[in-house]
Order: structure tokens, then sequence, then C-alpha cells
């Protein structure tokens, strides 16, 4: 019991991380990178529904691991 309790505890910035991705995607794809770009760069909308998607599946899946565990 103790095992799932700190899994879980361990796992909240992933789910804030993954939660924010969706919710800004635009943001969470240059963050850290921004420094190499003098403007603004654009986000094609493919590179921001992939984002989306991938941050809905991991959190569907790391869903899906807590609940079988």
């Amino acid at each position: 019991m103790a095992e799932k309790i700190v899994m879980f505890i361990l796992c909240i910035p992933l789910y804030a991380v993954l939660i924010w991705t969706y919710f800004d995607p635009k943001e969470s794809i240059l963050w850290g990178k921004r420094w190499m770009y003098k403007e603004e760069p654009e986000i094609s909308e493919g590179a921001i529904l992939y984002a989306k998607v991938a941050s809905v599946i991991f959190i569907v899946i790391l869903t899906a691991i807590f609940i079988l565990n």
C-alpha cells in the first residue's frame, strides 16, 4: 500500500506537466528552448495537435497503470 502512495505522490508533477501541455501546448513546446530564438517562433497546428494528443494518451496510460496496480 505504501508503494502505491509513494508512486502517486511522485507522479503528481508528471500529471501537472501533462495537463499543462494539454491546455497550453505552445508554451510547453517552447519551454526551455525560448533562448534559441530572437523572435517568437510560429508553431504549426500539427505540432500543437500532436502535443495535445500525446498528453491525453499519457494521462490515460498513467491513470490505467494506477488503476491496474
